[in-house]
């Protein structure tokens, strides 16, 4: 993603992409594997779901997803990096029906099938505005009627009533787009592209959420979130 938009931080490359997990353990202080756990236990995944991950990284999370599917599920990776795509293939080497595909996850995606649910992790908030739009239309498209749409990223929130050390690093370490997707209103967004029956999920005091959203092609009355 960095040959495209410069100032993004969600492709990882060299050290930080064969290092990846365990520097995210540092950086949440070893909190990151137990958060995960329960959001993909909250997900409710059955046996025989088709599940996407965008930008499955190093296949941590697809691996921990993988042990709820039987073999008539299935999971599909999408990643951009051969570093992660590497890692990814060996973490799931057990499970022959854990696929990974190269490509972007802006970018239209070669499925016929439609999925059960779609899983983005600490990815959206890496892309300018207009191209996290498009991604959720393309998701959208991917979902079968009353499929799931899960967000796991940083919560809405006020960057100035923020702690101290999370201003410093939204300010100087992550993209300067996260701080765009704070200030976002997600249920909105998310409502203009038919969407709805959201739950919300918060972690590492609210500043972090997993968005639940319910993909309907029915006509439903227009929501205000304020």
């Amino acid at each position: 993603m960095s040959s495209y938009y410069p100032e993004s931080k969600v492709e990882t490359k060299g050290f930080m992409a064969r290092h990846y997990d365990a520097i995210l353990d540092i950086l949440t202080f070893g909190r990151y594997p137990l958060m995960i756990k329960k959001c993909i236990k909250l997900m409710g995944i059955k046996p025989t779901d088709k599940i996407l991950d965008l930008g499955t990284g190093t296949g941590r999370n697809a691996y921990l997803m993988m042990h709820y599917l039987s073999q008539k599920g299935k999971l599909i990776g999408i990643d951009i990096s051969w570093e992660m795509i590497s890692q990814f293939k060996k973490k799931c080497a057990e499970f022959p029906n854990a696929k990974i595909i190269k490509a972007r996850v802006d970018k239209s995606l070669p499925f016929r099938e439609k999925f059960d649910k779609v899983f983005i992790c600490f990815v959206l908030h890496g892309f300018p505005h207009a191209v996290r739009e498009i991604i959720i239309k393309n998701v959208f498209n991917l979902l079968k009627d009353d499929g799931t749409f899960f967000i796991l990223d940083y919560n809405e929130f006020s960057l100035e009533e923020a702690p101290f050390y999370l201003t410093v690093f939204l300010k100087f370490i992550e993209c300067p787009y996260a701080i765009d997707f704070i200030q976002r209103n997600w249920k909105g967004i998310l409502a203009k592209e038919r969407f709805n029956h959201f739950k919300e999920y918060f972690f590492f005091g609210k500043y972090v959420r997993m968005l639940k959203a319910t993909k309907t092609n029915a006509i439903f009355k227009k929501w205000i979130y304020k």
